[in-house]
């Protein structure tokens, strides 16, 4: 079980954008450096550094340095322990599968909503000729 101390870390380290952005970061690149990931913030690397300080203390960012570079990596046991704390086995399931159709309900809009202005261009291009 996760103690409150660590779980008040892990939603104190989400709480913020910029580390939910570099967490997506991380997570999609295992093994990125701290340099690579401060070249897509237009904030200093101390800045980075502070965030991804706060995401390593709350378990979310493991780091392995290697001579000079620090790599990155996304540890989600964190977010398993508290998504367990309040889901069982059989909660999941429905909202695993609720969440499927709210998917689909949005790329449905999506599309819709492209066909729709796709539409509106044409009638619009149509009434200027």
């Amino acid at each position: 079980m996760i103690s409150p101390a660590s779980m008040d870390a892990v939603f104190q380290a989400l709480a913020n954008a910029t580390r939910r952005e570099m967490l997506d970061i991380v997570r999609d690149d295992p093994g990125i450096s701290v340099g690579a990931v401060a070249s897509r913030f237009d904030v200093s690397r101390i800045a980075v550094m502070r965030h991804l300080s706060v995401l390593e203390e709350a378990g979310l960012v493991i780091s392995d340095k290697r001579g000079r570079t620090r790599h990155l990596y996304m540890n989600a046991v964190p977010i398993q322990m508290i998504h367990d704390r309040w889901t069982s086995e059989y909660s999941a399931l429905w909202a695993g599968r609720m969440l499927d159709i709210k998917y689909l309900a949005e790329q449905r809009r999506a599309r819709e909503g492209r066909d729709d202005k796709a539409d509106t261009d044409a009638r619009n291009k149509g009434e200027m000729s």
